[in-house]
């Protein structure tokens, strides 16, 4: 059973759930009518104890929302294949929506996130606009599809370990393989667990 809400704390809640993009600690406080940023970041951790909320310990401005346990609805946050600026993909700033999903049957945990695909290079396993579920993390094991960041721009592809070399895979055969070369930015954000079509 989740405690009850103060007023303000309702108020955010609400306004998270509608998953608009940027929302900073300083918006929140504007559209709720609090007094500071610092007063919207302590209603947040109620939230969080009260079972509305589960924050990423990797980072912290990154979280899911939860709905009614009963229903066993989470909201996870949505983000982007468009370019990301050098602070990487997994940034409060980048998530464009959320989405409800049922926590027992994706198992959403405070590490995953969606990812919107784009283009064809992974068809015909991830097709345009389909929604990868990603874990994330900072490492996979060799031969694993995966969201990269890649020079700036977030990507899903199959990692190659190839001795000293890192090889992205596309499916589609049209793709040629991109080789990571060593003045290139590269890091993994997170391993996709599955692909989940909206109609």
């Amino acid at each position: 059973m989740k405690k009850e809400l103060h007023e303000k704390q309702k108020a955010i809640f609400e306004l998270l759930k509608r998953g608009e993009e940027g929302l900073s600690l300083r918006d929140i406080a504007r559209e709720v009518n609090l007094s500071s940023p610092n007063t919207v970041q302590y209603h947040i951790r109620q939230l969080e104890k009260k079972g509305y909320l589960r924050r990423n310990p990797a980072n912290p401005s990154d979280y899911i929302l939860l709905q009614d346990p009963v229903k066993d609805i989470s909201y996870v946050n949505v983000y982007g294949t468009a370019r990301c600026g050098s602070s990487g993909l997994l940034v409060q700033e980048n998530v464009i929506e959320r989405v409800p999903l049922s926590t027992r049957m994706f198992g959403v945990t405070e590490h995953v996130f969606l990812i919107k695909a784009r283009g064809d290079s992974m068809e015909p396993y991830v097709f345009e606009n389909d929604m990868a579920l990603v874990c994330s993390q900072s490492v996979v094991e060799n031969g694993e599809v995966a969201v990269v960041v890649y020079n700036g721009e977030a990507k899903i592809k199959k990692v190659i370990f190839a001795g000293k070399q890192i090889i992205l895979e596309s499916y589609n055969p049209k793709y040629r393989p991109q080789i990571i070369g060593e003045d290139d930015e590269f890091h993994v954000a997170g391993k996709v667990k599955s692909i989940i079509k909206f109609l």
